[in-house]
């Protein structure tokens, strides 16, 4: 935007979930990989004890984060994060099992592939976009999860099929 004068901006996104998502694997996601695993009436494995944090994001508020700053030159040359609703993985998937009205987890040990990537916690500060553009999440976590898993319970052979991990 600056060298150029090119209308743009940079969002920051973390952990968006809900419908549409990559579901062959989780190497896009882990909170939509879980997703993934209630449908599949699975157990969910969370590595390690669980207490990792992550910022959760709606799908929908995502989009509208884009539309808003698409639309506005307040957001021209301008970098925002986006944020939702920090949670630990175990509570995420607590709650995910209360939402869907039943399933289970297991706390595993850490493969060694998987610990060497592991970001540990991280919380995204919004406070920009939210005095800039006025936007700030809308949608609870437990109303994402029910309409992801209303979603993915209707299409899911969209997506993928019971076992297969590509």
């Amino acid at each position: 935007h600056r060298a150029y004068g090119i209308r743009a901006c940079s969002l920051r996104l973390t952990n968006t979930y809900g419908p549409r998502h990559q579901m062959k694997h989780p190497r896009q996601g882990i909170i939509n990989w879980f997703v993934r695993q209630m449908v599949d009436e699975e157990k969910i494995r969370i590595f390690g004890d669980g207490e990792q944090v992550r910022d959760c994001t709606y799908v929908d508020d995502v989009v509208e984060a884009f539309l808003l700053a698409g639309a506005s030159p307040k957001a021209d040359g301008e970098i925002f994060n986006l944020g939702g609703t920090p949670m630990s993985l175990k509570q995420f998937v607590e709650t995910l099992i209360k939402v869907a009205g039943g399933g289970e987890y297991e706390l595993i040990t850490y493969p060694n592939e998987n610990k060497k990537i592991e970001i540990g916690n991280y919380v995204a500060n919004y406070a920009r976009i939210t005095k800039t553009l006025g936007w700030e999440p809308k949608v609870s976590i437990e109303e994402g999860l029910r309409r992801s898993l209303d979603y993915y319970k209707k299409n899911k052979d969209n997506y993928w099929k019971k076992g297969e991990i590509l």
